[in-house]
């Protein structure tokens, strides 16, 4: 199965394109720009990351200003939690998985609106990690 995605770098980069390797708690993956089999895959190093966000629409919406409540008539599955990245950037979500000490975790955006499906944060390009 090929997911979506959008790599961030630590170092600002982006690269948008395609995974079908991508395995939590791995070094590396790949990405393929356009989803083709045959395609040249670029090697992806988890460690120089700072977020993988796997997305609906490879485009997005930059205009979008994603909300950073909970919508209190959903369910939530998992516990809320609070991420801020060593750039600054904010999110506000939802995890089953974060454990201090491991690489990285998954988390669903908060807001339900959101481009992002899941996104799996890398811990050490992060600042804070709190539970709400």
């Amino acid at each position: 199965m090929q997911n979506r995605i959008v790599i961030r770098y630590q170092d600002g980069r982006k690269l948008k394109g395609f995974t079908g390797d991508f395995i939590a708690g791995k070094e590396f993956f790949h990405i393929t720009e356009t989803g083709v089999l045959s395609e040249k895959p670029v090697e992806v190093r988890v460690s120089e990351l700072k977020a993988v966000f796997f997305v609906k629409d490879l485009e997005g919406n930059a205009t979008y200003e994603e909300q950073k409540a909970f919508d209190p008539s959903k369910p939530i599955a998992g516990r809320k939690i609070y991420v801020r990245f060593n750039d600054g950037e904010q999110i506000v979500g939802f995890t089953q998985g974060y454990k201090p000490g491991r690489a990285g975790f998954f988390l669903v955006p908060a807001d339900p609106l959101s481009n992002n499906d899941r996104i799996y944060i890398v811990c050490s390009a992060t600042q804070e990690i709190k539970f709400l």
